[in-house]
């Protein structure tokens, strides 16, 4: 290990002095991190708790949820403490930790929706094979090794860094990022870091899962062009959301590669920090609503939760209860008319 001893922490330079906004822009942080929660978390529920929706869409839904709940976790309690703080400090441990989790939080969202661009490809383009190629079992499978395979690739991804010697210590950003952080090293041999950071962060963690989704929907374009008006329209219904939610996803992305090349101090600062955590910010509330308000099944199973737990199920046995007295009060007065 080549880390140098003078070396013990980074500077989160972005953060500057906001006075007393400072506990204002913590607690409508705070609000939105517990909002990520609560809305991935309903959805997570709903999904375990209806077995109508243990089907494969829904378990890439369920991935991709969990994942939101991670990525936010990765910045948002770091974003939290750094506001409140008077020195923006983080130690080289925690920013190693901070690179690994937002660094496989983006590996595993893109790599989720590019196996659910395939799903939608077999839906699609293939209806009556969807049930034998798409099967409960198989997405088990594919989450599990997307997860695994993610982690594993930045892990292999961050060794490098971390046996760099570091001369500087400020990062222009609210948090640490894997190239910014190769850029404060004076080792030799940081070239070999940043080849293993274009290999295993942009080419596989985004470009592959990118192109491989602009592939599917070229093949689902070319299907809907020949297709039914009702094809069109269900294919536009089912692929909206998910196109919604990477349109999203890659602005976030290409926001944060281009402001770590460029120059981006003519934008204003809070409009800086606001695009640099979008992706754990915005992107982790947008999935659960366009999916949450679009797909007919959870709204369904959602409106059913919600009428079980403030009992407005109990209306109707009430009504039928209320027939039954009526009845039996008709039919009571019919028995004493024909008596007299």
């Amino acid at each position: 290990m080549e880390n140098s001893s003078e070396i013990v922490s980074f500077v989160l330079s972005m953060y500057g002095d906001i006075g007393h906004l400072k506990y204002l822009y913590f607690l409508l942080t705070m609000i939105l991190y517990v909002s990520v929660i609560l809305a991935n978390t309903a959805l997570i529920v709903i999904i375990y708790v209806k077995p109508n929706l243990h089907e494969p869409m829904y378990l890439f839904l369920c991935s991709l949820f969990v994942n939101d709940i991670y990525g936010s976790t990765a910045l948002l309690p770091c974003l939290m403490v750094q506001i409140l703080s008077e020195t923006h400090d983080i130690s080289l441990l925690f920013c190693f930790i901070q690179i690994f989790n937002i660094q496989t939080y983006v590996d595993i969202e893109f790599w989720t929706l590019a196996i659910m661009s395939y799903d939608r490809y077999v839906c699609i383009c293939k209806p009556l094979h969807y049930n034998s190629i798409i099967t409960t079992r198989r997405v088990q499978i594919v989450i599990l090794v997307t997860w695994i395979v993610s982690f594993i690739q930045v892990g292999v991804l961050l060794s490098f860094t971390i046996r760099l010697r570091f001369c500087g210590t400020v990062i222009e950003k609210v948090c640490c990022v894997n190239d910014l952080v190769l850029e404060l090293s004076c080792s030799p041999n940081r070239m070999l870091s940043y080849l293993n950071s274009l290999l295993f962060g942009l080419v596989f963690g985004v470009t592959a899962p990118l192109v491989f989704i602009l592939f599917t929907y070229v093949k689902i374009l070319s299907v809907c062009l020949k297709a039914s008006k009702e094809t069109k329209t269900k294919a536009f219904d089912t692929c909206t959301p998910h196109l919604v939610s990477i349109m999203s996803f890659v602005f976030a992305c290409f926001y944060n590669i281009v402001s770590q090349k460029f120059d981006m101090t003519f934008v204003p600062l809070e409009l800086r920090v606001i695009l640099l955590t979008y992706a754990f910010l915005i992107q982790p509330m947008l999935n659960p609503l366009i999916y949450g308000l679009k797909l007919s099944k959870i709204r369904g199973a959602f409106k059913g939760l919600t009428n079980i737990y403030t009992g407005s199920h109990y209306p109707s046995t009430i009504i039928l209860h209320r027939e039954s007295v009526v009845k039996k009060i008709h039919i009571h007065r019919a028995f004493v008319y024909i008596k007299h």
